[in-house]
């Protein structure tokens, strides 16, 4: 393996002998999900070189402050997000002992009826869930509360959103979370975005804002959201993870790839005679058009965010960790 994709030496934290135990805790709990792919992935020196490191480097991130720590991933469209979570669960649970518990700002998504109405009262391009201003931020703010707590005798519920339908699910089929956590994830793709100044957003980036947000109005909107609720938010992460994608074509690359592995699984559906209507496939224009209502936080966050986070995590063309930068070294780790 190359050292690039390496944890940086002088941030390991941990000993020779407490890095082994973690990795062979963490590999034992991804035994069966290794031996059902049937293939060498590597795993194990990944595990040994990066993650098990990383979820080390949160844990002494954890051990410096009093109560859970609140990580956030943050990650362009298709860079892995949910894969790192899930990660960072395994590790820090099975490795170190941590109880970990996650959630997306997909979860934080309003309803579609919230998302319709405006759509009718501040510009049409908001009913395209995704950009600041179509979350529920009070409720990520109240989750992120509840978890700290810690409340046994006041469950935390976690809000589930069904792309499918494009609503939210009833609330008797949320996720509950009982009792105290150590490590909180919040993940999500302008997670820890910061706003621009107005003589940024004069200018378009892409069709969609020079056609269908011709004077502004809905970008505007977006970066006001982002200036005031999604700060409160976003202040609440004592360590931001990004997942640096190389470039915004990557992005279009990656998404697409995901909608042609979509597509594969709409075909097996189809021929084991289940039903298809909700799995909705989004040919090469629609997928640019959907990423347009992305790009411009997108391409700012590219551009300021990989030296502010605490850690970024360098992604190559071929979709694999090429350099891992930390931005906040770890100066105790014990």
């Amino acid at each position: 393996m190359s050292s690039l994709s390496s944890w940086p030496t002088e941030q390991l934290c941990l000993t020779h002998k407490e890095r082994k135990e973690a990795v062979n805790a963490v590999e034992l709990a991804f035994a069966s999900a290794v031996a059902s792919l049937k293939v060498d992935i590597g795993l194990k020196e990944m595990f040994e070189a990066l993650y098990v490191p990383l979820g080390a480097w949160l844990l002494c991130r954890k051990r410096q402050q009093v109560g859970p720590l609140v990580v956030g991933i943050n990650g362009a469209q298709g860079a892995g997000k949910s894969t790192l979570f899930n990660l960072i669960e395994v590790i820090l649970s099975e490795g170190f002992g941590q109880k970990v518990v996650g959630f997306s700002l997909d979860d934080l998504y309003k309803t579609r009826h919230e998302r319709e109405r405006l759509a009718e009262i501040v510009h049409p391009l908001l009913m395209t869930r995704g950009v600041p201003g179509t979350h529920d931020v009070q409720l990520g703010i109240d989750i992120i509360k509840s978890l700290k707590a810690g409340d046994p005798d006041h469950p935390t519920k976690i809000p589930v959103f069904d792309k499918s339908i494009d609503d939210r699910c009833p609330s008797s089929v949320w996720q509950e979370w009982v009792g105290p956590a150590d490590v909180i994830v919040f993940e999500g793709w302008c997670v820890g975005a910061l706003p621009q100044t107005n003589e940024q957003l004069n200018t378009p980036v892409n069709s969609l804002e020079r056609v269908e947000d011709a004077n502004g109005d809905w970008r505007c909107y977006v970066n006001r959201q982002l200036e005031e609720k999604y700060q409160e938010l976003f202040s609440m992460i004592d360590s931001l993870v990004m997942l640096k994608v190389p470039n915004m074509e990557a992005v279009y690359s990656w998404r697409s790839l995901q909608e042609k592995k979509l597509a594969e699984r709409v075909k097996y559906v189809f021929e084991t005679q289940m039903p298809t209507d909700h799995l909705r496939i989004m040919n090469e224009e629609e997928i640019v058009r959907f990423i347009q209502h992305y790009e411009r936080l997108t391409r700012r966050m590219l551009e300021e965010m990989p030296n502010r986070a605490d850690v970024t995590l360098m992604l190559n063309e071929n979709h694999k960790i090429s350099k891992v930068q930390i931005n906040r070294p770890l100066s105790l780790c014990r």
